[in-house]
């Protein structure tokens, strides 16, 4: 039997109601029919989630659960368990075991963005000289490649594609079908380390490599056809190897020398080159690079970790890229930004930087994590670990820290007072017990999971997979 409420117009019912939080809005849509339709309106709950998040996508859902209500119920769950992070309640951890090597990367095939219901699959690829595919909700390995003729170095994903793109200590860079590990193409660069990027123009997919003798190659994707080579720097080995979110731009440097500036490369130049001129390129006036990131957010802001030039001391420089182009020509124009001085404890330069929006920085190094704003501001520092941080996990939601500790520490952002974006720590994931393991090595997440691969003191690394309840 309803309750006899004064009849409104459903357009004041909304009005009022949209200034109730989720669950006011659930309780009064049990009042009658009226109040129901009116806090079932697609409006309100689409607002809702606007309101909380950034980007929302339905598709992200099922086809029968694509509303707005269901979307922000099924989102705000999530967010919920990932923020508590109860075991058996709020997750479930199981481990992946396969590899008889070390495990030297992981990447995820699935798109990381907000995935509620398709399945999070992970391929790992190890000095055994396999890639392995790994169902991570199931718990189970999907296929094996083939063992290789050396060992692997680096595993990337080309989601454009579906493919996932290898490189061992031989230099041969191989592109594999994600859903069958069958391989589909090969391409020799003779060198003992690559560094891989690819990025996708003009309905085209590419894979650049940086070499262990400074030359960088870009090949399309997925036949490995070579379309430009380039020599950036004589003889060194380049380290890092970056795309700009705008995929305008290359950024090539070496960590093994404070005289060689990192270098930029326009894209196009790289990926359809001219017989007659030499690719579009540029130096950032900075001496080395440790460490390099760019900003999400915008289109090509780079920050570079590198010496001072005086001292052991390290300083961020932070950059925006944009073009010049005139009639015959295109010039790389470089306007610093920002920079940051930091105060890191010893001269260790194993420095884990990653970047959030469009204007925080994130530090890791040896057992702290730091969090710098663009002006050079400390906001916040974070000891929770006993041991280094070896790898480090950025996304909208969450920062995730591994270390040799066997633990992996999450963080929520937050908003504070001044608007400046602040992280807490929340909990830790453990991974098992020192007996058998040396510590936590690679971290990857998408939007209901984890994945970290555990160095074992046999030599046969496991994975372990944390699956968040929605």
């Amino acid at each position: 039997m309803e309750c006899d409420f004064p009849t409104l117009p459903l357009d004041c019912l909304v009005c009022i109601f949209s200034y109730l939080d989720a669950e006011d809005l659930i309780t009064v849509s049990l009042v009658n029919q009226s109040w129901n339709g009116a806090a079932e309106t697609a409006w309100l709950w689409r607002q809702m989630c606007m309101h909380r998040w950034t980007f929302c996508n339905l598709s992200k859902l099922n086809p029968e659960m694509q509303t707005w209500k269901n979307y922000y119920l099924r989102r705000a769950k999530l967010e919920q368990h990932m923020t508590s992070g109860r075991a058996s309640a709020d997750y479930t951890c199981k481990t992946l075991r396969g590899h008889t090597g070390s495990v030297v990367g992981l990447v995820y095939l699935s798109d990381s963005n907000h995935q509620f219901d398709s399945k999070s699959i992970v391929c790992s690829a190890s000095s055994d000289g396999t890639i392995r595919a790994w169902s991570i909700q199931e718990g189970i390995q999907l296929w094996s490649s083939q063992v290789q003729d050396a060992p692997l170095t680096k595993i990337i994903a080309d989601q454009q594609t579906g493919l996932v793109i290898s490189t061992d200590s031989q230099g041969r860079i191989k592109a594999w079908k994600a859903q069958t590990g069958d391989e589909l193409a090969s391409f020799p660069t003779a060198s003992s380390a690559c560094t891989l990027l690819t990025y996708y123009r003009k309905d085209q997919s590419f894979l650049t490599a940086g070499t262990s003798g400074g030359a960088l190659h870009t090949l399309t994707i997925p036949a490995l056809s070579q379309v430009s080579h380039v020599r950036a720097f004589d003889t060194y080995k380049i380290d890092i190897l970056l795309l700009s979110p705008d995929k305008h731009w290359v950024i090539a440097a070496l960590r093994e020398s404070l005289d060689l500036h990192p270098k930029v490369y326009f894209t196009e130049s790289l990926s359809c080159p001219c017989e007659d001129d030499p690719p579009v390129s540029a130096s950032l006036p900075v001496n080395g690079c440790t460490a390099a990131s760019f900003f999400p957010s915008e289109a090509a802001r780079v920050m570079i970790v590198h010496s001072d030039g005086l001292s052991n001391a390290k300083n961020i420089s932070i950059f925006d890229i944009k073009s010049k182009k005139s009639k015959y020509k295109t010039e790389i124009m470089v306007e610093q930004v920002g920079s940051v001085e930091l105060l890191l404890d010893g001269w260790n330069s194993d420095i884990l930087l990653e970047a959030h929006g469009s204007g925080t920085i994130l530090i890791a190094q040896g057992k702290e994590l730091k969090l710098y704003s663009i002006a050079g501001t400390q906001i916040a520092s974070f000891q929770d670990h006993k041991e280094h941080i070896a790898a480090m996990c950025v996304d909208s939601f969450r920062v995730v820290t591994a270390s040799y500790d066997l633990s992996l520490r999450v963080f929520t952002w937050k908003k504070e007072q001044n608007k400046d974006l602040s992280l807490e720590s929340r909990y830790h994931l453990l991974g098992g017990s020192h007996m058998f393991s040396r510590g936590f090595t690679h971290v990857a997440c998408d939007y209901a999971s984890i994945v970290a691969s555990v160095a074992a003191k046999d030599g046969k690394d496991v994975l372990k997979a944390y699956s968040f309840n929605a």
